[in-house]
This record gives structure tokens, sequence and C-alpha cells, in this order.
């Protein structure tokens, strides 16, 4: 007699274990399951930790918003985000208008010219400083500073009266052809010395400038150096007679 499909038993074997042998399951699906949760976990919690924050602000009307999200009626103004007990925890400023912007720049410039002339200022005293030892020093370099342009100034009298003579030659000769065609060396002549004159006339005064110069300079060096320094200032010596 045969037995029917259903009526037949499968046998299923089963793995054998030896003895001491552990069960072991596949780790890959597991694995799997646990970052699968922890994303879900993730997501449930998005929401959560998104309403932890609110935003405060006033529009152009002063009216005081408080959302989860800035709103658009407060796209450029001063704007607060708040903790969920209500605190301020980051604080957004409103746009500055050009007038603002052009305000702030020229207050950055001002600064970093101020900056610079202090800078400017501590280097011009440490260099005087440096240069001089005593207010003698200062003194002494006066007084080379002023010999040299002493010096100076009378060389360039001494070409002022070279030329002066010169001038009174060359009109005598042109005297000479007063009826007749002057030879054109001799107006070259005149012409050249008179230019000759002129420069040193001039220089004759930018050299008497520099001695005012000179004596302003070593008069606010003097002033400088007893100011940084905390000297007083030496009595001047009377002169002899």
């Amino acid at each position: 007699m045969h037995k029917t499909q259903s009526q037949v038993k499968r046998h299923i074997p089963l793995p054998a274990f030896s003895s001491g042998a552990v069960s072991v399951l596949p780790k890959q699906p597991i694995t799997r399951s646990i970052a699968i949760l922890a994303t879900l976990l993730a997501l449930a919690a998005a929401p959560a930790s998104a309403q932890q924050h609110m935003y405060k602000c006033k529009d152009d009307k002063g009216k005081t918003y408080y959302t989860q999200t800035p709103p658009n009626e407060c796209l450029g103004k001063e704007m607060n985000e708040l903790s969920k007990q209500g605190t301020v925890v980051k604080k957004r400023e409103a746009a500055l208008t050009p007038e603002q912007i052009a305000a702030r720049d020229a207050e950055e410039k001002r600064k970093k010219e101020e900056e610079l002339a202090v800078k400017e200022e501590k280097r011009k005293n440490q260099a005087l400083l440096n240069t001089y030892a005593s207010e003698k020093d200062i003194e002494d370099g006066r007084g080379r500073a002023l010999k040299q342009a002493e010096e100076a100034t009378k060389e360039i009298e001494k070409r002022i009266a070279e030329a002066q003579k010169r001038a009174k030659t060359l009109a005598a000769e042109k005297e000479f052809y007063a009826k007749k065609p002057m030879p054109k060396k001799l107006q070259d002549d005149i012409n050249n010395n008179e230019i000759d004159l002129k420069g040193q006339q001039d220089a004759l005064l930018a050299k008497k400038k520099e001695l005012g110069e000179i004596n302003a300079k070593y008069d606010e060096d003097k002033r400088r150096y007893l100011e940084l320094t905390g000297a007083k200032p030496k009595a001047a010596v009377a002169p002899k007679k």
C-alpha cells in the first residue's frame, strides 16, 4: 500500500554539535537591526530637539514674535535664540544700513590710524633715547648741525658775491656794444650768469630757513628727551663778558 505525499513525514536533519560546542548565530542581521533601530530613534528625537529653542524678534512695527523658526517679518532684524527655559543662548545682530556700514568702516580706519600713530610715536621716542645719552649730547648735536649749515651759508654767499662781480664785468662789456650788435657769446654769458645768481640766491634763502629748522628740531628733541627721562632742564650758561 502506497502512502500519500501528505502522509509522508519529511525528516529535516538538525545540525550536529560536538560535545562542548557553542552555537553562534550570524552577526550580520543583528548589527543591521541595531543600525536601523538607532536611525529610527534619531529621527524620532529630531523634532523634540528642534523644539528646544525658540526665536524672539520684533518687526518694523514693533510686534514681538516667538517662533520655532525665524519668521520672515524679522529678516535682517535683531533676533535672539532662546533656550526652553527662556534664556538667550545666541544673539543675531540686525543687518547694518549703508550709513551704518560707512560709519563702522570710518571708525575702524580711525582706530587703525591711531594705532599706527602710537606705534610711530614709540619708535621715535626709542630712536631719540638711542641717539642721546644726555641733554649735553643734544646741544652738541645742535652745535654741529648749525656749524655745517653756517659754513654752507658762507660758501653760498661767496658764490653770490662772485656772480655779482661777474655781472658788473659783463655789463661793462655790454656797454661797449651799445651801438652795434652784441656777440652771441657775450649774451649767453650774461644769461648764464643771471641764472647762476638767481640759483645761489634761492639756495641762500633755503639755507637760512634751514638754520631756523635746525634750532626748532633740537628744541623739540630736548623737550621730548626731558619728558621721557624725567630730567630737569639745565640752566643756560651766561656768556662771558
